[in-house]
């Protein structure tokens, strides 16, 4: 046996005994050192700290290289650990250290310190110091910022700190002595995030969920190059090479900001990443709440961070080495001016808090200092104060799969959630936001076991997989209520009704405070808050309240909030849906939350005394369908055990509803949003008798540029499908809609006379589709705009072969769809057994002089039939074209996009190929054009 090896044996016990209360740097070290596999490694992380360090040092023990490799690990890691240890590691870690044969074992002083951080401080004031070759191999360690040889020993301690506070994930399914069915450790649980640029543009009347899904659907396709994950925040942008000195993350609700950052000062704390910085300063805005009166930035440190109070002076003359990570401005309750001018503080400045948070983020304070502000879309923080500015768009389809397998530590059941996800559209586009990945994978547990069906369990859910979102929330509910009703008994065949009614008290005022909250845009509540409604915040960990609330707990400050906004949005749905007992209430509930009036006297609690901000109605979206959800579980029966007054059944609710619904599209003028939130709510609501009565009112819908995810997609099909009478236009322009979402609409494409799919990602697969509808005995398309995608000449030639069987069809515009000169022969063949086409537009695709040739020929030949190929034959398509640049020029997610810029390309070079244009208006037309194309491409260069 050789020296390292057999040291490290001999030794086994006292390191055991020194490294065991904190294993998490040894062991993250050892991985990265290869001397733990990621699977040993992720298994050890799994159990109790104390088997975790003993597996480990078995492990490393085993030959000599992996020896040797602990002993220069632990020379990394010895900060982390107390004293004795530390001296330990001088003795017997040099590199002539090692071939001691038989090293004296140093006599372990006070090993049962009383916390991992009186272990630090032990001894150091006793003038440690490493010895001279130490400290000249520790300046060539670049994981080391330290610049003053006082602040070793107070830094190590915050990062221990650190560590201990960020290395588990809150878990929301964990309360006192429950389980989870998830691991909670960082390291497994973690999973990256899609992290993109932000314009700063956000449309503040929407729910925040449906302004992250447009989000979304604008740069999913086009802006891959501009993804970055979260450890890549502060990397250099561009070819400088210099590092962000301050950078903002937005995102919404559960989108995983505060996970991102805790990453962050986890590897940070645990020295695997920004090495760079000597220390990191995390601040949370809820807890700086408390701080009334002014104070110094010192002071703010020095309380906050106790240990580093004496040597803040020294740090802060290096403040190029400091970062500061200020998490979730939105939940800040002082007021902040932006536009106030600068005033002369230094970090010794007594100020108001709202000022000393202003002047760091502007960085009139510490300019030199880093900083990663994080907060909602709805919060204002000025672009200019940053460098760079992210908005986080929550999980990729790989993400997901991802975050499922470590949800389950069953793969089988991990593969059957996820496989069923994947072919749900309700439950694939709400995973993407990692806490709707959670609820999901909650609700899903008891559907998907792999072990014996409790059979008591299946009787007590009695309902089948949720397919919408209302149904996923109330399985998510529901599981968490019968796991806390039930827990301890034997017999578990209680019916559904007779667990809910044990938790009907506690629903009914947890959705009383959900709902009333809501009306009011609140979403943080103290002790006083829940104890009006009657909730008890000691039960919050205690009882099924811990899946629904969360205490925001910090050093000296208690917040509640439910752990996210559409949990509070669904509870409040839940409340009214159990206390509107007619038809009456339920229409006047709905012409408020949808439509801004006002309700008349009514004895229903849910209307009464309301103080609603009619301005702002956008924002119950989310909440109406989850209401039309739980109205759709009440008449079925599934609130059973909860309803305090049963609802009469002669009222005949879906039929009355079905009429207001009907009502809404006959004789308002819906905005596009509107318009589509009530097809949403008839979804949710999923009873036929109501959506037949609505559906042949609908004669045109205009989602013209509105952002559509494959659900809206969903929606729209549910509604339409109950209609036998044509629709007049379905334009969803611009709408990125993508084949999945084109596919999800295939069975009424074939009933809409004027069809807009004008730039929305497809390609061949779409243009097939399409083709089977033109195809169709049914179809009654007579025009189609399928304009700047991607069809190619194969997807072209499946389209004008389609109609060679079709007779409907009278107008088709094919601009910048990739048609080519070869192609343009099909085109021909196919056209001239058509009798029914007028126009024909292929402007902007590069058919050259032989394709052109031959078009005109057609065009000679086929009575009746016009084919525009140059952008300049056309007064109205220039017009159309000039607002379309217009439209670019304004909007920042158009400029960038590639495609958008490709079809800029091509239109420029239709304008050149036309040449001279014999029509004066056409030509200034075609002037202006090029002009504004040309300075356009200029302006949006770097951007491309």
């Amino acid at each position: 046996m050789n020296s390292a090896q057999q040291l490290l044996r001999s030794q086994r016990d006292l390191l055991l005994d020194w490294t065991h209360d904190h294993p998490a740097p040894l062991l993250r070290w050892l991985r990265d050192a290869e001397v733990l596999s990621p699977a040993h490694y992720l298994s050890l992380l799994d159990r109790p700290p104390f088997n975790a360090v003993a597996q480990a040092l078995e492990t490393v023990g085993a030959t000599e290289e992996s020896s040797r490799k602990f002993l220069k690990v632990l020379r990394e890691v010895q900060d982390y650990y107390c004293r004795d240890l530390q001296v330990w590691v001088e003795t017997h870690c040099m590199n002539n250290a090692v071939s001691k044969p038989e090293p004296v074992p140093v006599k372990v002083e006070d090993k049962k310190s009383k916390s991992p951080l009186a272990k630090l401080f032990k001894g150091k004031s006793k003038g440690f110091r490493v010895t001279a070759e130490a400290t000249a191999k520790e300046d060539h360690r670049p994981h080391r910022s330290i610049k003053f040889p006082n602040t070793r020993a107070p830094i190590s301690a915050h990062k221990t700190t650190l560590l201990k506070r960020t290395e588990q994930l809150k878990c929301y399914s964990e309360g006192e002595g429950v389980v989870s069915n998830s691991a909670s450790h960082i390291e497994i649980r973690y999973t990256d995030l899609f992290v993109t640029e932000d314009n700063d543009l956000l449309d503040s009347r929407q729910h925040e969920y449906f302004d992250l899904a447009s989000r979304r659907a604008r740069i999913y396709v086009h802006q891959a190059c501009q993804r970055i994950r979260p450890c890549q925040l502060l990397s250099p942008q561009g070819t400088s090479g210099r590092l962000m000195k301050r950078v903002k993350v937005k995102g919404i609700a559960g989108i995983g900001k505060s996970v991102a950052v805790q990453r962050l000062v986890y590897e940070w704390a645990i020295g695997k990443d920004m090495r760079e910085f000597t220390c990191v300063f995390d601040l949370r805005f809820r807890e700086l709440n408390l701080t009334e009166a002014p104070l110094s930035l010192l002071e703010l440190l020095g309380d906050r961070f106790p240990y580093l109070k004496e040597v803040l002076p020294d740090l802060f003359k290096l403040p190029n080495s400091l970062l500061f990570i200020l998490d979730g401005l939105d939940e800040f309750k002082f007021s902040l001016n932006w536009d106030s001018p600068d005033k002369d503080i230094d970090v010794g400045s007594k100020v108001p808090m709202s000022e000393l948070m202003v002047a760091l983020i502007k960085g009139s304070l510490l300019p030199e200092a880093s900083l990663i502000l994080t907060t909602r879309p709805s919060t204002r923080a000025p672009k200019r104060f940053f460098q760079r500015c992210c908005v986080v768009l929550g999980f990729e389809e790989d993400q997901v799969k991802e975050y499922t397998t470590k949800f389950y530590k069953d793969s089988n059941i991990a593969g059957k959630v996820y496989d069923y996800i994947l072919n749900n559209d309700n439950l694939f586009v709400l995973s993407f936001i990692p806490l709707y990945c959670y609820i999901i994978c909650t609700a899903m547990a008891d559907f998907f076991s792999s072990g014996p069906q409790d059979v008591g369990d299946s009787k007590s859910l009695e309902l089948n997989p949720p397919k919408t979102v209302s149904e996923v929330y109330f399985c998510y509910l529901f599981t968490a209520v019968k796991h806390h009703a039930l827990r301890g008994r034997a017999e578990r065949r209680t019916p559904r009704s007779e667990v809910l009614s044990l938790a009907k008290q506690q629903l009914t005022n947890l959705g009383k405070l959900a709902y009333e909250n809501l009306l009011q845009k609140k979403i943080l509540f103290n002790r006083a808050d829940l104890e009006k409604y009657g909730v008890k915040p000691a039960d919050v960990q205690s009882t099924f309240l811990c899946q629904i609330l969360q205490s925001l707990k910090e050093e000296t400050v208690e917040m509640f909030s439910f752990f996210h906004l559409t949990v509070q949005e669904h509870l409040a749905a839940l409340y009214c849906a159990i206390n509107l007992f007619s038809h009456k209430d339920i229409i006047q509930a709905l012409d408020c939350w949808c439509f801004g009036v006002p309700p008349p006297s009514s004895t229903a609690v849910p209307l009464q005394n309301m103080d609603l901000n009619m301005d702002k109605m956008e924002s119950l979206q989310m909440f109406t369908r989850f209401f039309m959800g739980m109205l759709r579980a009440l008449l079925a029966g599934h609130l059973d055990g909860l309803v305090v007054q049963p609802m009469k059944q002669e009222d005949g609710i879906p039929t009355r509803l079905g009429l207001w619904f009907q009502d809404q599209f006959k004789r308002r003028e819906l905005e596009n949003l509107t318009a589509l939130n009530l097809l949403h709510c008839l979804m949710e609501f999923h009873m036929d008798e109501a959506t037949s009565i609505v559906a042949p009112e609908i004669k045109k819908l205009n989602l013209f540029k509105m952002k559509l995810s494959v659900v809206d997609c969903a929606a729209m099909h549910y509604v339409l499908k109950f209609s036998t009478h044509k629709l007049q236009d379905l334009n969803l322009g611009y709408s990125n809609i993508g084949n999945r979402g084109l596919n999800r609409l295939g069975p009424i494409l074939h009933r809409c006379e004027s069809l807009y799919l004008r730039y929305n990602c497809l390609d061949r697969q779409a243009a097939i589709l399409e083709s089977a509808v033109l195809k169709s005995n049914e179809c009654q398309v007579k025009k189609l705009f399928m304009c700047g995608n991607n069809l190619g000449p194969e997807g072209v030639s499946e389209l004008c072969n389609a109609l060679e069987q079709n007779n409907t069809l009278e107008e088709l515009y094919l601009d910048i769809t990739g048609i080519t000169e070869g192609g343009t022969e099909n085109i021909v063949n196919s056209l001239s057994k058509n009798t029914s086409l007028k126009t024909l537009t292929i402007v902007g695709n590069d058919i050259g002089e032989v394709g052109r040739k031959r078009l005109r020929e057609l065009e000679q030949s086929r009575q009746g039939l016009r084919i525009i190929m140059n952008f300049v034959d056309d007064l109205g398509l220039l017009q159309a074209y000039l607002d379309w640049v217009e439209e670019i020029r304004a909007d920042r997610d158009q400029m960038e996009s590639v495609k958008n810029a490709d079809a800029l390309q091509s239109v420029l070079k239709g304008l050149q190929v036309a040449g001279n244009v014999k029509q004066e208006k056409n030509a200034e037309k075609a002037k202006e054009l090029q002009t504004k194309i040309v300075a356009l491409l200029k302006s949006s260069t770097d951007l491309v």
